[in-house]
């Protein structure tokens, strides 16, 4: 018999869900955290994989003298530190470059930056510095040298988001969490006109449940405002979607380990070019949008990134030489009269329904912590909770606990050893152990059996693309490689999951229509 009682429920598994499951069962109460599709499948996988203040924020709280927006930046700078250290084997230092090509722009974006370095304080990764022309040139061959006159260099974080999500989950179960993808509330339950739980349908199984509890915590971020409407039919808009599009090039067009950005597009937008799992990451946020389940990146997509590659380095990029593209929806808190997603403020607003629905709308992954911290702060005297005392500021995330340095696994060759600490850190013996004989399932790449049966067995992987694209990110870096290994990758979990060739057939059907569509 399922246990369907729980102190709290969450809905949605991405970056904001996850967090509060982690917070909640840290702190000793029973969770269970529900998401429709797989984990992290919307926005939370679709980032910039960037660990951020936001430069872009601090320009726009001393240009307008705005408080909000530097105390978001201020906010976002201490999460990015808490960040580097608890999951240190998916977040690392990354240096961003500015190129500039007016004599006025070295001073101004160098002391905007210095003060970006001055409101990090002891947590700095390091301080800002001019580039000279010549280093430049030398650092990012490719970039375009008329007019050039110096660039900016600073400090932020970069992440594997998809990852770090797992790890969040993986943390929360330790804690006793009970985490379910494919499993989508269909409906609330109500006892004297107050929540009291929710019917659920199991996607995989094709069962239906339900759970009980007092406390049900909407996390679905671009969804948010859709499930505000299951429960109250006359809710209003809470969400402005902005859209974020990334492409990936080969790492020719980027060779040095560090990425550029460029602050300021034709339409104001920012564009960041980024070393990436051994790829060029290029992609920019703050498009206006509406919400779909699977965004598609458009030829107009494309073509925008490519047009402006081709402004801001000295080649030109074929269309047919992108190995991989994405699109995600950022959940903004909507402002009043907002004529573009550019000027919302990226915080987050905690609220509650007439019937004791907890949604939280908005934020973004860097400051997914401080978010779950306030949300379950914010249930504890709503609901009468017995209170304990938030335990993640310190809280290592599984695969940063014993983490050292020198850790190498010598039973499978060294790019294999060197990818497995990248992605599962102090497991990643492990995640090696997993297979008698250790395959790599595309000669390009260091993906292996032992990796795949590891993410059935403990990563909640259960459809093909659950591995292709959230646990490895191979389908968003090779959409083609990741199409080459979709039998393999079936095969084994046709052994793993006892599917019969029926099964295995639909979800190579589905995995297919989706790898050729979108991701």
């Amino acid at each position: 018999m399922q246990d369907t009682q729980f102190d709290i429920i969450i809905i949605g598994g991405g970056a904001t869900g996850s967090g509060i499951a982690l917070d909640a069962s840290s702190r000793g109460y029973k969770t269970l955290l529900l998401e429709k599709n797989d984990f992290s499948e919307g926005t939370s996988s679709r980032s910039t994989k960037l660990v951020h203040g936001g430069v872009r924020y601090l320009e726009a709280a001393v240009k307008k003298l705005d408080i909000d927006q530097f105390n978001l930046v201020k906010e976002g700078l201490k999460e990015r530190s808490r960040l580097l250290k608890n999951a240190n084997h998916l977040c690392s230092k990354l240096t961003l470059v500015t190129p500039l090509y007016k004599w006025w722009e070295v001073p101004y974006m160098f002391a905007g930056l210095s003060l970006y370095d001055l409101i990090s304080g002891k947590r700095g990764l390091g301080r800002s510095s001019i580039v000279c022309k010549n280093k430049m040139i030398e650092k990012f061959p490719n970039i375009k040298k008329e007019g050039l006159v110096a660039g900016v260099k600073y400090y932020d974080g970069s992440f594997n988001d998809s990852k770090l999500n797992i790890a969040l989950l993986q943390t929360a179960k330790k804690f006793n969490a009970i985490c379910k993808n494919y499993n989508e509330v269909k409906a609330f339950t109500y006892i004297n006109g107050k929540v009291s739980g929710v019917e659920v349908e199991d996607k995989i199984l094709g069962e239906n449940i339900t759970y009980k509890s007092s406390i049900i915590i909407n996390a679905t971020g671009a969804f948010s405002d859709n499930v505000r409407i299951i429960d109250d039919k006359e809710a209003k808009k809470m969400l402005d979607l902005s859209s974020g599009i990334h492409i990936v090039l080969d790492k020719k067009y980027l060779p040095s380990n560090e990425g550029l950005m460029i602050p300021k597009t034709q339409d104001g937008r920012v564009l960041f070019i980024l070393p990436w799992m051994g790829k060029c990451l290029v992609g920019t946020t703050d498009e206006k949008t509406t919400l779909t389940e699977r965004p598609v990146v458009t030829k107009k997509d494309t073509d925008y990134i490519l047009k402006h590659l081709e402004i801001y380095f000295d080649l030109k990029i074929d269309e047919s030489e992108i190995l991989s593209s994405w699109c995600g929806i950022r959940p903004l808190v909507a402002a009043p009269k907002s004529a573009s997603t550019k000027s919302i403020v990226r915080d987050h607003v905690i609220m509650s329904s007439d019937s004791g629905l907890v949604s939280i709308i908005g934020g973004k992954w860097t400051t997914y912590r401080k978010m779950a911290e306030e949300v379950v702060d914010y249930v504890i005297p709503k609901f009468n909770l017995t209170k304990y005392k938030c335990k993640t500021k310190e809280l290592k995330l599984i695969g940063s606990e014993n983490l050292k340095k020198d850790l190498t696994i010598d039973f499978v060759p060294n790019d294999i050893s060197e990818y497995l600490i990248s992605m599962y850190g102090d497991r990643a013996m492990i995640v090696a152990q997993s297979a008698i004989n250790v395959e790599k399932l595309h000669e390009n790449y260091a993906i292996t059996n032992a990796e795949l049966i590891y993410c059935i067995r403990n990563e909640f992987v259960q459809k093909p693309l659950d591995f292709l694209v959230r646990r490895t990110s191979l389908s968003l870096i090779d959409k083609k490689a990741s199409k080459e290994i979709l039998d393999k990758v079936i095969t084994i979990m046709q052994e793993e999951l006892l599917w019969d060739e029926e099964k295995s057939q639909k979800e190579k059907e589905e995995a297919l229509s989706i790898l050729n569509n979108s991701i």
